[in-house]
């Protein structure tokens, strides 16, 4: 049974709970937060239905709702048509159900905040539903748009609830991902200079241009002698149009994901952003960047994609590499997690630049188990930065005594990490690996550096799990030992399903391969 406009209220209707809070006066404060525990919950359920009722046999896009939103006559130039166009496929749809579970869980987190609470929760909603659009967008103006307004809110949740150093994070967030969309920009206005909606133009007997990102990974809707058409090529500075273009799309996404050496606005918003924030933005904002690589850039440039694939895996295994030796360095905790992040999103880029099966199913699990894995890290890190306001590694040993559940989640969190059999971790980066060694566009001794990687972030996080929780209880600061006490009910309602999920699609993983297998095996046929 088809429900109908099912994906517009998934997308949408966070923006109710936006107004509901701020119609709801501040003497009712306390019902913020569970305004907008309702409203991720209802995601979930949401989530839920698409799950039960997705054909996992189809690789094209399913539940899709289209609508006319904008048509502009541009005379002799034929006519400019922008669709109100929503779906979900093989490719999006594990980024739409990791995003119902991550921003409930930071919901949740969220139940510390006491300081302008209607400002927080109401962003807060509000950048769920940016986020959620740019999954489920099928028109490149759309997404876009939600891809751009998404920065309002997360510029605000660092800026105004942060650390210390906040402004500084969140306006260097804020400049680096607005250089990456002004490079997406030129791209979306040079393809929609190029590509025409077949079916329209057939109609109206006239030229309609369309940013419907179906139509712009067939060759055959490209005006001939375009700017990004295959036939009669245009050079720019001396590069080939397509090539230049798919450079820039690259670099906009993988400011996103981030990849070295653009990844120097992570650490800094990671380390100023309060817990729930830090859950979202390594969860799922993180993810944007390699669904866009997928979505966008692969499928509509698959010629510069293969050619350039040995170079943007040597970026994935440089990242690899770079982020988890820099993790190791580091003393606070937060920071540490920071660039295992960017250590496992370079996974990501080698699995991807693979072109194989095996590699980029394997992305798309990485990303869904990195998102569940590192929002539990953070959610640690928070943990016990609520108690001592003290994230440093070695001001504290022993916590193994007085937080022994704790202890417990932490390894958890740290042992799947680290890839540990059994764990969502080590199926990700097992089929990333696998599609570098098997593909024949990328070196094997590419692939064989990325496993550096595993070892490193083995180091890091038994290294800090051995300093911080065994031995005899000691903590550099006396006064925080008073509060060195186990996890509450919310932090385990937190805690506890993070680790079970990281451990059911570890040992179940064909529940996540079942949804993406026949999507990328129509994606992978531009390549052949």
């Amino acid at each position: 049974m088809k429900i109908p406009y099912l994906l517009s209220f998934f997308v949408f209707h966070p923006l109710v709970g936006t107004i509901a809070i701020l119609l709801i006066s501040n003497r009712f404060k306390h019902t913020y937060k569970w305004i907008t525990l309702f409203f991720t919950a209802c995601q979930v359920l949401v989530s839920g239905v698409l799950y039960a009722m997705y054909d996992t046999s189809n690789p094209a896009h399913q539940f899709v709702e289209k609508a006319d939103w904008i048509t502009l006559s541009l005379g002799n130039m034929g006519t400019v048509s922008i669709d109100y166009l929503l779906g979900i496929d093989g490719i999006s749809f594990p980024m739409v159900l990791l995003t119902s579970i991550v921003m409930l869980v930071g919901a949740i987190s969220s139940w510390n905040i006491d300081k302008r609470e209607k400002a927080y929760f109401s962003l807060y909603l509000l950048l769920t539903t940016s986020i959620t659009g740019c999954f489920i967008a099928l028109d490149f103006f759309l997404f876009f748009l939600f891809f751009e307004f998404m920065l309002l809110p997360m510029y605000f949740l660092i800026g105004l609830w942060g650390g210390p150093r906040r402004e500084y994070a969140s306006i260097k967030f804020f400049l680096y991902t607005l250089v990456g969309s002004l490079l997406i920009l030129i791209v979306m206005i040079a393809l929609y200079m190029s590509v025409i909606d077949p079916v329209e133009s057939q109609l109206t007997q006239t030229m309609v241009h369309t940013f419907d990102l179906r139509y712009m990974t067939d060759m055959r809707n490209y005006l001939p002698n375009s700017l990004l058409s295959l036939s009669g090529e245009v050079y720019l500075f001396g590069i080939p149009s397509r090539m230049l273009a798919f450079w820039l799309l690259f670099i906009g996404f993988a400011i996103k994901l981030p990849i070295v050496p653009l990844h120097t606005w992570l650490p800094d918003a990671h380390v100023e952003a309060p817990t729930p924030v830090s859950v979202v933005l390594a969860g799922i904002l993180l993810k944007i960047g390699g669904y866009g690589l997928l979505r966008i850039a692969y499928p509509i440039f698959p010629d510069a994609a293969n050619e350039y694939a040995f170079v943007l895996a040597l970026l994935g295994v440089i990242s690899i590499v770079y982020g988890g030796f820099n993790a190791l360095a580091q003393n606070d905790l937060k920071k540490m997690i920071a660039y295992s992040s960017v250590s496992h999103m370079g996974f990501v880029v080698l699995g991807i630049a693979s072109l194989t099966s095996e590699g980029i199913n394997g992305a798309i699990y990485q990303m869904v188990s990195h998102g569940v894995l590192s929002a539990m890290l953070f959610l640690v890190v928070g943990v016990l930065y609520d108690r001592t306001h003290n994230r440093l590694i070695d001001s504290y040993r022993g916590l193994i005594g007085p937080m022994p559940i704790y202890t417990v989640l932490t390894g958890v969190a740290f042992f799947a990490s680290l890839g540990l059999p059994g764990f969502s971790g080590f199926v990700g980066e097992l089929f990333t690996l696998m599609g570098g060694f098997k593909s024949a566009v990328v070196p094997t001794w590419v692939a064989a550096l990325g496993t550096i990687g595993i070892i490193l972030a083995a180091a890091y996080f038994l290294w800090t799990l051995q300093r911080m929780f065994l031995g005899k209880l000691w903590a550099k600061n006396q006064d925080d030992l008073a509060v060195l006490y186990d996890l509450d009910a919310r932090e385990k309602w937190m805690l506890v399903p993070l680790g079970l999920l990281a451990f059911l699609i570890g040992i179940l993983p064909n529940s996540l391969f079942q949804l993406s297998d026949k999507t990328v095996s129509q994606l992978l046929k531009v390549f052949e």
